[in-house]
């Protein structure tokens, strides 16, 4: 028997939909995940026809954290050879914007991959955590930096070291999730987002992501810098010069992307 794929996709016009499929193991990120997963975004990274990526799990979980008896058998010269969590880099510097569709668990590296999308549509029921410590360990993907530079040292500090779950109303009040839905509408509302992001200027959506990842990341004065000389950059692309001339003429604009 033909073994179920890891990561299942399907394309909705300019947009496509990247499933998590480990569904007994509530998706918990083995190697042979991750590797598919990166392997699977950086092909539809270099996709022209794709404009927004959604990257979701199940109802039940996005992502439940770690493969935690591959992480048991590890040695630590093991996970630095293995270089297990820059698969997490590699999904946070994917050019395409990148949003999130979360319901249910996610914990640990689940939580970690969440925050390296550009944003974030929870459902009601999404339960967000970094539990690492109650294992003897430390979140390693992220998970100390960017949680703290999205809800604050305090909250942090919480979650990090009390293993406390965030329900998606407190995520959404401390600024981890961009939007909360309805049960039901967790993955519909994530790909009519990404409708949304896709019908925009593909040049523009993609400096604009680096702009604003540069605030997050870097002084006031260097992020006006760079989004500054970004605005040129984009001012000097086709899709400007037809956005503009659409907005003139009162009609729809045809990006192109170029």
């Amino acid at each position: 028997m033909t073994p179920e794929p890891l990561v299942l996709v399907e394309h909705d016009g300019a947009v496509a939909v990247v499933l998590l499929n480990r569904p007994r193991q509530l998706n918990a990120l083995s190697d042979e995940l991750m590797d598919e997963l990166v392997a699977r975004l950086q092909a539809l990274d270099a996709d022209d026809a794709v404009r927004c990526v959604v990257l979701g799990g199940s109802e039940r979980a996005f992502a439940a954290g770690a493969d935690i008896g591959e992480l048991a058998r590890s040695t630590p010269i093991g996970l630095y050879y293995q270089r297990r969590v820059e698969r997490w880099d590699a999904i946070r510097s994917l050019w395409k914007p990148l949003v999130a569709a979360v319901s249910g668990f996610c914990l640990g590296g689940g939580c970690e991959l969440a925050m390296s999308c550009d944003l974030i549509v929870a459902s009601e029921t999404a339960v967000f955590g970094q539990p690492e410590t109650g294992l003897g360990i430390i979140p390693g993907a992220g998970g100390t930096q960017r949680l703290t530079r999205v809800v604050g040292k305090a909250l942090a500090m919480d979650v990090i070291r009390s293993g406390r779950s965030v329900s998606a109303r407190e995520a959404l009040r401390a600024g981890l999730v961009s939007r909360v839905v309805a049960r039901e509408a967790w993955l519909e509302e994530a790909k009519r987002v990404a409708r949304e992001i896709a019908a925009r200027g593909p040049v523009a959506t993609r400096l604009a992501k680096e702009a604003v990842n540069r605030a997050d990341e870097g002084s006031l004065s260097l992020g006006l810098d760079y989004e500054r000389r970004a605005l040129y950059l984009a001012f000097a692309s086709e899709d400007a010069k037809e956005g503009l001339t659409a907005f003139v003429e009162k009609r729809k604009p045809d990006f192109s992307g170029s």
